[in-house]
This record gives C-alpha cells, structure tokens and sequence, in this order.
C-alpha cells in the first residue's frame, strides 16, 4: 500500500510539474526574482538602520552614565570636605556601579558596530549582486524575446504552428468535401442521363414517356429530312428540263437563218 501511494505521489509531482513548466513565463520569473532581491537589500538596509539606531541609544546611555559619574565623584568629594564619609561611599558605590555599566555598554557599543560593519559589508555584496542580475536579467529577456519571435515566424513560415496547423486540417477538409460534392453531382449527372434516377423537374412526366417523346421527334426530324430532300430533287429536275427545250429551239433557228441567207443572195445578183 506503502508503494502505491509513493507511486501515485510520484506522478501527481510529475504532472504538476509538466503543468507548471507550460504556464511558466521566464520573463515574469526573472522580474519576480529580481523583486526578491531588491526586498532583501532593502531588508539589509533596514537592519543597517537598525544597528545604527541602536548604537546611537548605548551612545546616549554612555554620555549620560559619563556624566553621572563625573557628578557622583563630585559629591564623593564634597562629602569627604564635610566629613560626611558615609555618604561619600554611596557616592563612590553609585560611581562603580555607573562605570561597570559604562563598561558593559562599551563592550555593546564595539558589538553593535562590528555587526554594522558586517551588514554594510553585506548591503554593498548584494547591490552588487541585484546590478550583476538586473543586467543578466534583461539580457535573457531579450534573448527569449527574440527566441519566441523566431519560432513563432519559423512556425508561421513552415505552417508547423497550432494555428497554421489547424488553418491547414480546415483546407484540406473544405478540399475533401469540394471533391465529394463535384464526385456526387458528376454521379448524379451520369445517373440521370442512363435513366436510373427520373428528374422530378419534368413534371409527370416517367422515363418512359421521355424516351418515347424523344423516339417521336427523331421520326419527325427524320421526315422534314426527307421533305426537304425530295423539294431539292424535284427543283434540280425542273432545271434541267428547261435547259432541254431551250438548246433545240436554238438549233433550228439557226437552220432557217441559213435557209433565208441564200435566197437573199440570189436576189441581190
């Protein structure tokens, strides 16, 4: 059981990370990032502040435990001048006490400012650092910028791309489906031309009918053929019938033209 929760944990991991390697943007992860960087330093400078302000408060608990030391020997002295020797050792107790403060307050002091050494220090290793990643940063921008444009082109150039991919898938299918159509309607055609599909557009009219209509104007083609044939050959004859009687009327009025021709001769002699 064990190991199949494992398992199952495992691929859950895998799919989430697939899923967020697809909705990551380097762009917005480089800007996030430099975000990140910029709220550490300003967290370091803050700290930097922190340190100052908090040496600066010893400095006054310095300067006014100085100065009551310095007020604490003078009434030491002016209680030995009046024989007060009691409350000249209250004074001289007060003024140890004041100087071990002053002491331990030192020691803070030193502590305060080698950890605003190091956090100084520290602040300008990280500028130097969000400089050196603000640069590297949009160079990779630009870089990725430019990498996405070329595919993008690449892909619209080779028609690779999702979209060019599917503008594809729908011209080939409007392709398929022209040549359906014009395959249908040739086959509808020749259909109807054998006679195996009756066109509804003719009326009542059966392919029976049609094919007897067409039987019937074959025949009456067929007759005015022969109407025209035989008014054409009975013309040809008329002609030729008038040029018979033409040529031996011709002929004999040549004959009498020669029988006058001498007897007018003869007169003359």
């Amino acid at each position: 059981m064990a190991g199949l929760m494992a398992r199952a944990a495992l691929i859950v991991k895998a799919k989430f990370s697939k899923l967020l390697n697809r909705a990551e943007n380097p762009t917005e992860t480089l800007d996030y990032s430099y975000e990140q960087m910029l709220e550490q330093l300003q967290n370091v400078k803050r700290g930097v502040a922190d340190v100052v302000t908090a040496k600066k408060r010893l400095e006054l608990q310095t300067q006014k435990l100085e100065q009551n030391v310095v007020k604490l020997e003078t009434q030491a002295r002016q209680a030995v001048a009046a024989g007060r020797e009691d409350l000249a050792r209250q004074a001289l107790e007060r003024k140890a006490a004041a100087q071990q403060q002053l002491q331990s307050l030192d020691t803070q002091i030193r502590q305060l400012e080698d950890q605003q050494q190091k956090l100084i220090e520290s602040q300008h290793t990280l500028e130097s650092r969000v400089e050196a990643f603000r640069s590297q940063k949009e160079v990779i921008k630009a870089q990725y910028s430019a990498a996405e444009a070329q595919v993008r082109i690449g892909e619209a150039a080779t028609g690779i791309g999702r979209n060019m991919s599917d503008t594809g898938l729908a011209i080939q299918r409007a392709k398929e489906k022209t040549e359906e159509l014009q395959a249908r309607a040739s086959a509808i055609d020749e259909l109807t031309a054998a006679g195996a599909l009756e066109d509804f557009t003719a009326g009542d009219q059966t392919q029976l009918d049609r094919e007897l209509a067409q039987i019937s104007s074959s025949a009456q083609v067929d007759q005015e053929l022969a109407r025209l044939k035989a008014e054409v050959g009975a013309g040809d004859k008329a002609k030729e019938l008038a040029g018979g009687d033409a040529q031996p009327t011709s002929d004999a009025a040549a004959e009498q033209l020669t029988d006058e021709t001498p007897a007018e001769e003869t007169t003359e002699r």
